[in-house]
């Protein structure tokens, strides 16, 4: 087995890696399950190398993303449901039917009707869909096109959209800050008890809240808590770097120690140009 820059190759490869009697021992007892959480972490891959962008590593991240799509096909493949093509077929079938002012006949190009089409399309596509399995028509909920797989900072982020369409919305961030505070109290409230269920739905409800102050300040909450890991990360370092010097490693270090060279680094960073 060679390298290719043919798709095909890839999808042999994705084959004899699952294949039960010569592949992969790990390959072969993967499920969709057991795939989806590296499907969602490649997916990051790619959105973080873009982030930095670094060529070199968003080719390999998109190659790693493209290996999702083979694997999950393949998987579907053995179970006689769809293949790889049918994958295709299905993605540039859609593309063509929801652009048809780029697509279509000269009258649908002509009236430039990009705007809205795409969701008026796509609420067909799911009344049809749902006759498909035989499942009741219902209205559709404002928030009912907003996809449950994605990630949940960004699905937050896509609710809280969607609803101020409506005018369900606050008018100024500081109303925000003021909810903010208000689910900050309630944690507060919760820590006597430390009831698992009730604590975790107030730190959601908190989660919900500053994802809404940052919508309210335009700020993009994915990229502000990538730069935020991105400052721990280089802080960290800078503890750990300080206390090798003293031939010493964090775990021997006291917490004011390490919150006195946290302090240290980040005076340091803060005055960075």
């Amino acid at each position: 087995m060679t390298p290719s820059r043919d798709i095909s190759r890839l999808i042999e490869i994705m084959a004899a890696l699952r294949d039960p009697d010569t592949g992969c021992p790990w390959d072969i007892e993967q499920t969709f399950a057991t795939i989806a959480p590296y499907t969602i972490e490649e997916a990051h891959e790619v959105a973080e190398a873009i982030a930095r962008n670094d060529m070199l590593d968003l080719r390999d991240e998109l190659g790693d993303l493209l290996l999702q799509a083979v694997y999950h096909a393949r998987l579907a493949e053995e179970a006689g449901a769809f293949s790889f093509a049918d994958v295709v077929e299905a993605i540039t079938t859609k593309l063509i039917r929801r652009h048809p002012h780029v697509f279509g006949d000269a009258d649908a190009r002509a009236a430039g009707a990009a705007k809205g089409i795409w969701e008026k399309i796509k609420a067909e596509e799911m009344t049809s869909r749902r006759a498909e399995r035989g499942e009741a028509e219902e209205a559709p909920g404002l928030l009912s096109g907003v996809g449950r797989g994605q990630p949940a900072l960004a699905r937050a982020l896509k609710l809280q959209e969607k609803a101020s369409t409506v005018g369900f919305d606050w008018n100024d961030p500081r109303a925000v800050l003021v909810k903010l505070r208000e689910e900050i109290d309630e944690i507060e409230a919760e820590l006597a008890d430390r009831e698992p269920t009730r604590v975790a739905d107030e730190v959601g409800d908190l989660l919900f809240a500053v994802v809404n102050l940052a919508r309210h300040l335009r700020v993009d909450p994915e990229q502000a808590l990538r730069g935020a890991n991105l400052k721990f990360e280089t802080r960290f370092a800078a503890i750990e770097s300080a206390l090798a010097k003293t031939g010493r490693t964090p775990a021997g270090a006291t917490l004011d120690e390490m919150e006195a060279l946290w302090q240290a680094a980040k005076t340091r960073t803060d005055r960075a140009p």
